[in-house]
Formats: C-alpha cells, sequence, structure tokens
C-alpha cells in the first residue's frame, strides 16, 4: 500500500512538472488583410514587443503564439478559433480586431475551456449580462471612448452633433456610447456599409445638416478615406472632426496626412505620454518597427506584459483556471497608461485624455496631449455583470 501511495504521488508531481515545463500556447487572431490589415499587425508587433520584454515567456514558462488572419471576417475567425483551441490547445486567444469576429468566436472558445482575453474589440454584450469568468478585455468597451466625448463636446456648449459609424456591432456600440453621453442633439445618424470608401453622400448630408460637429467611428481605411475626403469637401473648417483615439491614430494619420490636423480624440493613451514604462514602450517600438505606435499597439503590449504578470503570481500554473481568474482580477504590472486595473465584469476601469491631431517638432503628425477628460472612467454595462467568484 505504501508503494502505491508513493508510486501515485510520484506520477502526480510527475504530470505537474510536465504541465510546468509545457510552453503556454497563444492564439493569436486578428486581420492581416484587406483595409484592416494595418490594425492587425499593429496589435501583433506590440504583442511580440510585449513579450519580447518578459524574454518570451509568461510566468516563467515559454510562450508559443500560433497566428491566423481572420480577414475581417465572422465565420473565419471562428473557424480559426476552434482549430486554434482543439488542434493546437490553445490556451489563450487574443488579438481579435473587430468586434464582430469576437461575437462568432468568443462563446465557442470559451465554451471549448480558453481563456479569452481581448486585446481591442470591447464588446458591449460580454461587458454586461453575458459577462464570464474566463473572458477580459483590456483596451476598452466599444461604448466608453464616445461617451466620454459625448459628455466632453456637451460641458463645452456644443449644441448639434452629426454622428456617423459604420453598420456592425462596434460602430452601434460607438453611436450608443456618443448618444449617451451627449446631452444636446443628434441632427443625423448614420451607419455606413462595413468596408465603405466613398463617402460623397454621407458628406453632402453632412454639409445641408450644418451641425456645431462631427463625430465619427471608422477604423482603418474606412477612416483614410472618409477624413481625406472631409478635408476636400471643404468640410473641416467649419464642421470640426472628433473621434476615438483608433480612428485618429498612428494606423491611419501617415496616410491622412493634413486632412487630420485639429482633428480632435478621446484617447486612454496617447504617444505623447510621458510615465517611464510609455517612454520605454515608444523608444523601443521606434527601435524595432521604425514607426510612432498606435494605441491598438499599446493596449497589446499591455496584454503581453499583464498576462505576463498574472502568471508570475501562481508560478505560470495556467492549468489551474481559478487561480488564473483571480491573478488577472487582482494583479499589478506596469502599463503604458500609468494606472490599470479590472473592473468587476472585467474591462478596464481606466483614465482618459483629449488629443488634438498635430505636428510634432519633427514635422510628424502625432496625438498632442489637450488635458484629461475623465478619471477612473468605468462602462455603463458594469452594473449588469452577475460575475461568478474565482474563490
Amino acid at each position: 500500500m505504501r508503494h502505491l501511495l508513493l508510486a501515485t504521488v510520484f506520477a502526480l508531481s510527475s504530470i505537474v512538472s510536465a504541465q510546468a515545463a509545457d510552453p503556454i500556447k497563444v492564439g493569436f487572431i486578428s486581420t492581416f488583410s484587406g483595409l484592416g490589415g494595418s490594425l492587425g499587425q499593429e496589435l501583433l508587433d506590440g504583442f511580440n514587443l510585449g513579450l519580447e520584454s518578459t524574454g518570451g515567456q509568461f510566468g516563467g514558462r515559454k510562450v508559443e503564439v500560433v497566428q491566423g488572419d481572420d480577414q475581417a471576417k465572422p465565420d473565419v475567425g471562428r473557424q480559426l478559433a476552434d482549430k486554434m483551441v482543439e488542434s493546437d490547445h490553445a490556451q489563450i486567444i487574443t488579438g481579435v480586431v473587430f468586434s464582430n469576429v469576437m461575437l462568432a468566436l468568443a462563446k465557442p472558445s470559451l465554451d471549448a475551456g480558453a481563456f479569452v482575453i481581448s486585446a481591442n474589440a470591447g464588446l458591449s454584450q460580454y461587458a454586461g449580462k453575458q459577462c464570464n469568468p474566463h473572458y477580459f478585455t483590456v483596451s476598452f468597451q466599444n461604448d466608453t471612448p464616445a461617451e466620454v466625448m459625448g459628455a466632453y463636446l456637451a460641458s463645452k456648449g456644443v449644441k448639434k452633433m452629426y454622428i456617423v459609424a459604420p453598420n456592425y456591432p462596434a460602430g452601434k456600440d460607438s453611436l450608443a456610447g456618443f448618444k449617451r453621453g451627449f446631452k444636446g442633439e443628434i441632427v443625423g445618424e448614420v451607419y455606413t456599409t462595413f468596408g465603405q470608401l466613398d463617402y460623397a453622400a454621407e458628406l453632402a448630408q453632412i454639409r445641408a445638416a450644418k451641425p456645431d460637429g462631427l463625430y465619427f467611428f471608422l477604423p482603418g481605411g474606412m477612416g483614410i478615406n472618409f477624413v481625406k475626403q472631409y478635408a476636400q469637401a471643404g468640410l473641416k473648417a467649419d464642421i470640426p472632426l472628433y473621434g476615438p483615439s483608433f480612428s485618429l491614430d498612428q494606423t491611419v494619420l501617415p496616410a491622412m496626412g493634413d486632412a487630420a490636423l485639429g482633428a480632435f480624440a478621446s484617447n486612454f493613451w496617447s504617444e505623447s505620454f510621458q510615465n517611464p514604462t510609455s517612454v520605454k514602450f515608444v523608444m523601443d517600438f521606434e527601435a524595432k518597427y521604425h514607426r510612432i505606435p498606435s494605441p491598438y499597439a499599446a493596449q497589446s503590449y499591455d496584454t503581453a506584459r499583464l498576462l505576463d504578470a498574472a502568471l508570475k503570481t501562481i508560478g505560470g500554473k495556467i492549468e489551474d483556471k481559478k487561480a488564473f481568474q483571480k491573478a488577472l482580477e487582482t494583479v499589478k504590472f506596469d502599463t503604458v497608461r500609468g494606472k490599470f486595473r479590472f473592473n468587476t465584469n472585467h474591462y478596464p476601469i481606466q483614465d482618459y485624455y483629449l488629443t488634438e491631431i498635430t505636428k510634432n517638432d519633427k514635422g510628424q503628425i502625432v496625438m498632442a496631449l489637450r488635458g484629461q477628460m475623465a478619471t477612473n472612467s468605468v462602462d455603463t454595462f458594469a452594473e449588469q455583470c452577475q460575475m461568478p467568484s474565482a474563490e
């Protein structure tokens, strides 16, 4: 009996040791082609730089990243997630750009036992009633940057706004957030086709409505075309442009050029931040990739560093899902944002800042800080979440 007990203990310890030695598998599903291709690359570059800063390890265990291009198509994203979780044994899924893709793959990935750590897509659904113990968002909830901007403009006495976004989940979330924050009159609300590149009809409607300003959420190539056409139509001088950071950041500003100058964005991070972690991140990113990083890269960099910090507190034992959940919920780490913590719904509590698109002393187009807009901002859906405890 004693020999049997010793053999059992030895076998169990061998399994634990083998698990500790196995690499942690990360499925990085993002958009690497088409109009959103630059966004996926920015997220991947930020994540890889974050992983490099942790020595290629999370919690002392080697990390293997399996990469896939969802092509901004929900069915493709779902197929990639199924393969990564079932065949590649990915324990973490991250990297998703677009909310419609995340909606398609989140539940099956969670049901299959993976953690979903969103580095970008900020679904309203998983912030509220569908919140899940193994679903975390490191970036933002889609409504919040728009809600913050709406409240800011209302506080400045702006009376009439026109709002534009693509017809997909994040676009609807964004405009819903803006309307929640803005107390003036919405004189026009338009949902464009996802992937649309010609905005002549919309620009004519905006001109006719004569708003005090325009709020738009159009990521990637959609935003590039819209802002350039907006300036070419002569609207910029009379109707100021406002948006979230991810419509006016370094993924699109070089292509927008002078057409973007003078626009304003709500932002939880800017390349102008001076805290030590952010300064080092910007310096390392520019040295490695030869361009200024965007918030996409910053939040993905934070994602990698968060995972490492959380897993360090539990000795890298990602297989202990309750311990990993609790570690993610409570861990503190050096973030580019200066401070960061999760709310009870696993979405960030963070500050927001006003940035203006301008040129720096090198002639580069940047997001210059113009003041703080909100402190410890909490998304509106958190109170609907009944999160099961990790205890």
